[in-house]
């Protein structure tokens, strides 16, 4: 019975332990990227929002999220920074086609 109480406790601690490492190391990896921004970068927001970095400051940061529409956040706010594909360029070429075009080049025609 004496064995009993101390094991307890060790089997609580001990999750709880790990989960604080590893909330530290996240927040320490969300800093890092915090600090690394720089103009130019795409990101994603807490929000899910995706935009371009166009200005920093010590504790905010610009976004533009659309041509010309530019935001000021709280870095804190960045979540992620987006890595640009090749399949983004490709995609800008089919902007101007009509429904029936993009049709005709699915269907190979």
């Amino acid at each position: 019975m004496e064995l009993l109480f101390p094991l307890l406790i060790l089997a609580l601690l001990v999750p709880m332990f790990l989960g604080i490492r590893r909330q530290k190391k996240e927040m320490q990896k969300t800093a890092e990227l915090q600090d690394s921004l720089q103009v130019g970068d795409r990101v994603m927001t807490t929000a899910g929002l995706h935009a371009t970095v166009v200005g920093l400051d010590d504790g905010t940061v610009d976004l533009e999220i659309a041509p010309g529409v530019v935001t000021t956040w709280t870095r804190m706010i960045v979540r992620e920074h987006l890595v640009d594909d090749a399949t983004d360029e490709a995609d800008d070429d089919y902007i101007d086609e009509t429904p029936d075009e993009t049709q005709r080049r699915l269907n190979g025609e």
